[in-house]
């Protein structure tokens, strides 16, 4: 493995391009690092959850270029994006991936606003007088 290999993750409305590279395991989302980025730790769990399982947490530098949706939602879509870098990597990897979920891109979506409502399913005050 010469250069970077790259993958793309989604959850929600987020969208995540993630670069690997060999290195010492440094994780820079936006060009910050992750406790800057996602100061949570089940923010940070969530990201290292791939790397954790193969066991390739120090042997990757993972540099992220995360878009659109919330905090949680650019999590899952960097966590979604690393493990499908790591299938790219090492095949080896698939059923450990697969297992755990990290593969498998979360299909729920924001459910659209209907006409005549608040939101999708909020109703306005009902009054029988």
């Amino acid at each position: 493995m010469s250069e970077a290999i790259q993958a793309t993750g989604r959850r929600k409305r987020a969208i995540a391009r993630v670069e690997l590279t060999l290195g010492q395991g440094v994780i820079t989302i936006n060009k910050k690092s992750i406790d800057d980025y996602f100061p949570r730790p089940q923010l940070q769990q969530i990201v290292r959850q791939p790397l954790e399982a193969t066991q390739t947490t120090a042997r990757f530098d993972v540099s992220v270029k995360a878009q659109g949706g919330g905090v949680t939602g650019q999590a899952g879509a960097v966590r979604h994006g690393i493990a499908r870098a790591l299938l790219e990597i090492d095949e080896a990897f698939k059923a450990t991936l697969r297992k755990e979920g990290f593969l498998t891109r979360d299909p729920r979506e924001k459910e659209s606003k209907k006409y005549g409502r608040k939101r999708a399913r909020k109703r306005f005050q009902f009054s029988k007088r």
